[in-house]
């Protein structure tokens, strides 16, 4: 054996002691060790990246879909995907993520039947493979739970065979107390088996039946399916409800340090077997929880920032970022190795659990009052305390934003391409839903037909009528792709928005929201500042110092600054980018 491949087994036995330090398996922790970087295929030409690497820079764009988004008759609908990506796309989106594209059973893809499969609905894995050719490929790593339909799950209630021992139980009498849970429906799922009556964990639905980690066994098949999703050229993994991973009775069963060094664990083997491949942790909980993801820069490579989307939102439907410009202050600059997978929109609703501790309960429900008053749903949890709470909003971006706390006025789309402008220029990695790419409006027609919250913002379009509308350049949905691909366009070509770049909050009152970003190599400095009201505001170039020997320009408008002394004024929802480099 090598010295590098002695080295990863020492490390990889280490993490696995810590994991099962207080679980008796059937193994020795090297024993297991070597059969997981056996199933990896990790081999001495296998070289992890330098530590502290960055696999990513500001051309890195994601556009996150369901396989599904864009249906044409006659055509697989991953293929169509396909088209879509390379008819419209093109050079300005490099990345797309795609929804589980698994046999499923509930959850539009979260309650996974096969981990091994695509769902024939969608097309075949040379249809993946095809993907992953031409984009960067982000695959979902459902890792918590599967479907109660699944093989798995059937020989666990048979008693015999593979995952007849995969799930984890609890008793009704045991202290449930403190659990954290992200639904309302019962924890326990009574189900009776071969081997009498058991009471699964189920942390979202009943259909979604909790995996049990205390079993090895369970670990080795999750790096059996990472080994065949990169040979499927999956590049970026987000590991979904990771948070959730390990459970103990009596304590919160939430962010437990067997749950982080399971990440840990398994960020050695992916960067072991493909140096460039990344982990995000999409663990939708209070800001300062999911900061801990990061670990020591030896964890997740990229954390999902849940507190984004509702302070944005908030700060655009009220005309003042005091909360998003508080936050942005607080949050800590990524260290090389790891950075921010920002959005502001996606498959599931807008998270208010991130929002807890930033915005007053107060800001909560009157911006809960806002998204109801525009068309959106409430989804709902059970507290702590027995209490239900708002979990999330429900609805389309461009929904959301069609109006202010007074209602809906002539300024929607400005208001939604200021989100853009903002999120864009953020440290981090952007990802958009392809429903941010098209102004997708609220699908009641599939609420009501699913009866589900999150249906509202998982609209399936017609692929030819949508290639209509798109080609008619006065079309509203035309004109959002063209104007968010411009934005896309002009990001991806400054070096000051790498996701790594330093960033620096701006004071500039409550109706202007900014941050300096500044380029690696100190070359380009670009100051992104919006007006977040729908009246005219004044913004002092003074006051931000701008070097006089430097010719300036905001990079959006492509207008020069040529009066460092005098006032710009901003229209409503306004952005600009003002860069000392062109």
């Amino acid at each position: 054996m090598s010295d590098c491949l002695t080295a990863l087994t020492q490390k990889v036995t280490q993490q696995l002691a810590m994991i099962y330090q207080d679980v008796a398996i059937d193994m020795t922790h090297q024993a297991l060790a070597e059969r997981l970087i056996s199933e990896m295929r990790i081999s001495e030409q296998n070289t992890p990246p330098p530590p502290f690497s960055n696999h990513w820079s500001e051309q890195d764009v994601i556009m996150v879909t369901y396989g599904d988004s864009l249906l044409k008759e006659g055509e697989r609908p991953l293929k169509t995907l396909q088209h879509f990506a390379n008819q419209y796309l093109q050079d300005h989106v490099n990345s797309v993520h795609i929804l589980p594209f698994f046999p499923y059973s509930s959850d539009d893809g979260f309650s996974v039947i096969d981990y091994s499969s695509v769902n024939e609905s969608l097309g075949d894995w040379q249809d993946i493979v095809d993907i992953a050719a031409d984009k960067r490929l982000m695959a979902d790593l459902v890792i918590n739970h599967c479907s109660s339909r699944s093989l798995w799950f059937e020989n666990f209630v048979k008693g015999e065979g593979k995952g007849h021992d995969y799930f984890f139980t609890a008793d009704p009498s045991d202290d449930l107390s403190q659990v954290t849970r992200p639904r309302t429906s019962p924890l326990l799922r009574k189900t009776d088996t071969a081997n009498g009556e058991k009471h699964v964990w189920c942390t979202f639905s009943h259909d979604q039946v909790d995996l049990d980690f205390r079993n090895p066994e369970v670990l080795r098949q999750f790096v059996k399916i990472l080994r065949h999703y990169l040979d499927n050229g999956v590049r970026i993994f987000r590991m979904d409800a990771v948070a959730f991973l390990w459970k103990i009775v009596g304590t919160k069963s939430i962010n437990l340090p067997q749950t982080h060094e399971v990440v840990r664990l398994l960020r050695t083997l992916i960067e072991h077997a493909q140096n460039d491949a990344v982990i995000i942790t999409e663990t939708n909980i209070p800001n300062t929880q999911n900061l801990t993801y990061f670990g020591n820069a030896n964890e997740a490579h990229c954390i999902y920032n849940f507190s984004l989307p509702p302070l944005l939102i908030n700060t655009l439907v009220t005309g003042n970022c005091l909360y998003l410009k508080r936050w942005l202050m607080s949050m800590p600059p990524a260290q090389d190795g790891t950075t921010y997978f920002n959005f502001i929109a996606s498959h599931d609703g807008i998270g208010l659990r991130p929002a807890e501790g930033l915005l007053t309960d107060q800001e909560i429900g009157e911006l809960i009052a806002t998204m109801k008053s525009f068309g959106g749903a409430i989804s709902w949890r059970t507290s702590e305390t027995g209490e239900q709470k708002a979990y999330e909003m429900n609805i389309s971006l461009f929904d959301a934003l069609q109006g202010t706390v007074n209602g809906p006025d002539k300024w929607g789309m400005q208001r939604f391409i200021c989100a853009h402008a903002i999120m864009l220029a953020l440290e981090g990695i952007p990802g958009i839903y392809i429903h941010s790419l098209l102004g997708t409006r609220n699908d009641y027609e599939k609420l009501k037909n699913t009866h589900h919250n999150r249906s509202i913002n998982r609209h399936r379009w017609d692929y030819e009528s949508l290639e209509i509308m798109l080609a008619d350049e006065t079309n509203p949905h035309a004109k959002v792709l063209s104007q968010m691909l411009s934005l896309i366009d002009k990001r991806t070509a400054q070096k000051a928005f790498h996701p790594n770049a330093t960033q620096f909050t701006l004071h500039l009152g409550l109706s202007l929201f900014g941050f300096w970003r500044q380029s690696m190599d100190r070359r380009q400095s670009i100051f992104c500042v919006s007006n977040i009201t729908d009246q005219s505001v004044e913004l002092p170039i003074s006051e931000l110092n701008l070097i006089i020997t430097e010719s300036w320009f905001d990079l959006i408008s492509g207008e020069e600054i040529t009066d460092l002394t005098q006032a710009i004024e901003l229209q409503p929802y306004q952005t600009v980018w003002i860069s000392n480099i062109r």
